[in-house]
């Protein structure tokens, strides 16, 4: 490994990688080792003995926890790519720079890790290419499905610059591809954030054909305007949210350009945040008065709804004010978690909580131990894979040879 000016362990032609920090004995890796493990011997029963020798799915919730947490909130989790994307190439806020590589890596990981959770849910996952050979043009899903694969393609090739840098002093042919994706940069921006805008808003639309099955104070004509407004706290959200946890976790890989600008990246999307936590709030208060709802409120659910909207709509609107207007990174940090916890709520409200709510408890849908741990073993994929990239490729410095040059 060279080292470069803070000191951060770059990989040579000699040595390419730097796996002890994945196999050293920590009690971090300790506990990621016995998830992956469990993890795997869960996956090899679903595939062998079938979904429901794992799922508590039936025909009144066909849809459970691998949708509803896996998919709603990963796809939604992952609009840090575009958001960010978007704000330093296409706007020209060239300050955000820096924070550019690792929203375009966290959203690949995710959209990534939705298509391989999207494989558990499935009865017959091998048809799931089926899609592009017998479309439904007409159906919703369809476009979703569309979308994101799509986009997939289009994060993959904003990400592989990382890779192409990383192999590049032992495969000189690998700089051709960074040259010709760097050259299209912006037309996978603006490529991104039109899938993006597509599919986040139409994550809501599968749920408009369930009126009678999802509760009133949820459910609304406009969920694919509240899924996309949504999907933009998530967006920024997520970028100060993982900065955060690279900021504690891989410290020693960030290089100063980094280190320098993180403040001024959190304290902008926080305001950023501010204003469209705010707007969603307004957007969600109105639909209610509209949708003459105010009856709801003063039962079980319509407690539940207050939760959501002032506990982790409204509160980190005004966390992430006081925090951009102060300078306070902290406190914006703090709200970013606050915020990410209220889009996974959200999305568990819809699609579990909250559907099915006139059905007796008994027969109401709740995951089972396996489901969660399948879950649990998907986000570990995605945080090791996320580590691995970390500890090999520059996406949180700029590589030596390249300076200036992404």
């Amino acid at each position: 490994m060279e080292n470069h000016a803070i000191n951060i362990p770059i990989p040579t032609r000699e040595k390419m990688f730097n796996m002890s920090p994945l196999l050293r004995p920590t009690l971090g890796n300790i506990i990621t080792w016995i998830i992956l493990s469990v993890g795997l011997v869960i996956t090899i029963i679903r595939f062998t003995q079938g979904i429901g020798s794992v799922a508590n799915l039936d025909d009144n919730a066909p849809w459970g926890m691998w949708i509803g947490f896996d998919l709603l909130c990963g796809v939604c989790l992952a609009a840090g790519g575009y958001f960010t994307t978007v704000a330093c190439y296409v706007m020209g806020m060239k300050h955000f720079h820096s924070a550019a590589r690792p929203a375009v890596l966290t959203a690949f990981l995710g959209y990534l890790f939705v298509v391989v959770a999207l494989l558990y849910d499935l009865g017959h996952p091998l048809r799931l290419p089926f899609m592009f050979f017998f479309p439904g043009t007409t159906s919703v899903l369809f476009e979703v499905g569309l979308c994101v694969a799509t986009y997939l393609t289009v994060l993959f090739t904003e990400f592989s610059v990382a890779p192409a840098e990383w192999l590049s002093r032992r495969f000189p042919i690998a700089l051709k591809w960074r040259f010709f994706v760097n050259k299209i940069n912006i037309l996978l921006t603006i490529f991104g954030v039109t899938l993006s805008t597509l599919h986040q808003s139409s994550l809501g639309s599968l749920y408009l054909i369930c009126p009678g099955k999802l509760h009133p104070l949820w459910y609304s004509p406009f969920l694919p305007m509240f899924f996309f407004v949504s999907s933009m706290v998530a967006g920024s959200s997520m970028v100060i949210f993982e900065g955060f946890f690279a900021h504690k976790g891989v410290h020693q890989y960030m290089d100063a350009q980094h280190l320098r600008e993180s403040d001024c990246v959190i304290l902008s999307f926080a305001k950023a945040a501010s204003f469209i936590l705010m707007a969603y709030f307004m957007l969600k208060f109105i639909d209610m008065l509209v949708q003459a709802n105010i009856p709801y409120l003063f039962t079980g659910y319509g407690l539940w709804w207050m939760v959501e909207m002032f506990g982790f709509v409204l509160l980190p609107a005004l966390l992430y004010a006081k925090g951009s207007r102060d300078g306070n990174v902290r406190l914006c940090q703090y709200a970013s978690m606050n915020a990410v916890a209220g889009i996974v709520l959200n999305r568990f409200n819809i699609s579990m909580i909250a559907f099915n709510y006139q059905l007796p408890a008994a027969e109401r849908y709740f995951p089972s131990i396996w489901e969660i741990c399948i879950s649990v073993f998907v986000v570990t994929l995605i945080v090791t894979s996320y580590r691995f990239i970390v500890y090999h490729m520059p996406i949180l410095y700029e590589h030596p040879d390249f300076k200036d040059a992404h």
